[in-house]
């Protein structure tokens, strides 16, 4: 199991097959999925399959977040190629509703802003929120990263957040 991250408070780690279930159950709840845009059960379990397919291509993909004290299952992050804008690399996390409001977010949104710059030779780690996920943007922006114009796609407009290689 490769771990990219552990402190005292969580691990972020790749998924084990068995854990399925794990990654799509965090998906049924409707307060955890407000912000996302709508997948049905079977395309999450596509996503999971899919998660796991990459970890044999590279440094990026989906990847699970446990408690360090008891291995509790506290959500996923990502970290892959920015569709948007070649050359920037996007990372993303989704947190069971237990987790908010700890500091959970910000902690792993910086623990993969590190891993993105050990990993690859981007100089740009951006993410996206929609525009009334004020909670996530605010935990974007504990996390060091700036808001700069929204990003504007076909299908709506985004809220953009971008941190700099030092």
């Amino acid at each position: 199991m490769r771990i990219l991250h552990q402190d005292q408070n969580f691990m972020i780690r790749k998924f084990l097959p068995e854990e399925r279930n794990l990654f799509c159950d965090l998906f049924e709840d409707a307060e955890v999925t407000e912000y996302l845009p709508y997948r049905s059960p079977d395309q999450y379990t596509e996503m999971f399959e899919i998660a796991l397919e990459d970890y044999l291509k590279g440094p990026f993909g989906r990847f699970g977040i446990f408690s360090s004290e008891n291995n509790d299952f506290i959500g996923m992050c990502l970290a892959r190629n920015f569709a948007d804008i070649p050359g920037q690399i996007e990372i993303g996390y989704t947190l069971r509703k237990k987790y908010w409001g700890k500091g959970i977010a910000t902690e792993v949104s910086r623990a993969l802003v590190k891993y993105c710059f050990l990993n690859t030779e981007t100089d740009e780690v951006v993410a996206v929120t929609d525009l009334n996920n004020i909670g996530s943007q605010k935990v974007l922006k504990k996390a060091g990263f700036n808001q700069t114009d929204n990003l504007k796609r076909t299908d709506g407009e985004l809220a953009y957040y971008i941190v700099k290689r030092i």
